[in-house]
């Protein structure tokens, strides 16, 4: 990062206030429960990650193993993670206007697709949304034509497009994932 009073840290249940604040100020047309951000957190506790600066939370990620194929709905709890993950999804990624263009976004999506690699899932997924095809495409992510979810994808909005982003070939096999499981 350019800036050494940015940072990302673990995301802890203390921070969901702050995450709520940050979701409705960033996407303030896309509206998910603090149920549903709290989910996220708890089920996958080492792919939440508040971005801060000067100790002041300006961003999060929520993000965590999923099913290539599928797209979690908008505002809709999981309940439990997929057994037979083999993606990674990148739920949601935003950063207040203070905090953008200082390779904040960027290094975050470079340490998760570490992550993924890791774990040994194939790729990464995301819904894009707000006009985001570009970053996305900047990091390696495509849209990819996903007829059988229109109708989730809609629940974003219509302009929403499923993006793929595959992995390198990883050494371990397809690891099953338990919630709070990293």
């Amino acid at each position: 990062m350019i800036h050494p009073d940015v940072a990302w840290r673990a995301m802890t249940g203390y921070d969901l206030a702050a995450v709520e604040t940050i979701a409705n100020q960033v996407h303030p047309d896309f509206f998910e429960s603090a149920e549903v951000l709290g989910e996220r957190q708890r089920l996958y506790r080492d792919g939440c990650y508040l971005l801060e600066i000067g100790d002041k939370p300006a961003g999060y990620v929520l993000s965590h193993p999923w099913r290539s194929g599928s797209v979690p709905a908008l505002n809709a709890l999981l309940g439990e993670l997929p057994a037979a993950a083999d993606t990674y999804y990148l739920h949601d990624l935003a950063l207040l206007p203070v905090a953008r263009r200082v390779g904040a976004a960027s290094h975050i999506v470079g340490a998760l697709a570490k992550h993924a690699a890791a774990k040994g899932l194939a790729s990464m997924s995301l819904v894009a949304v707000n006009g985001s095809t570009g970053f996305w495409r900047k990091h390696g992510f495509a849209v990819q034509e996903a007829p059988a979810l229109e109708r989730v994808l809609a629940g974003y909005d219509a302009d929403a497009r499923l993006m793929v982003r595959p992995l390198a070939a990883a050494a371990a096999p397809r690891l099953a994932f338990a919630a709070g499981e990293g």
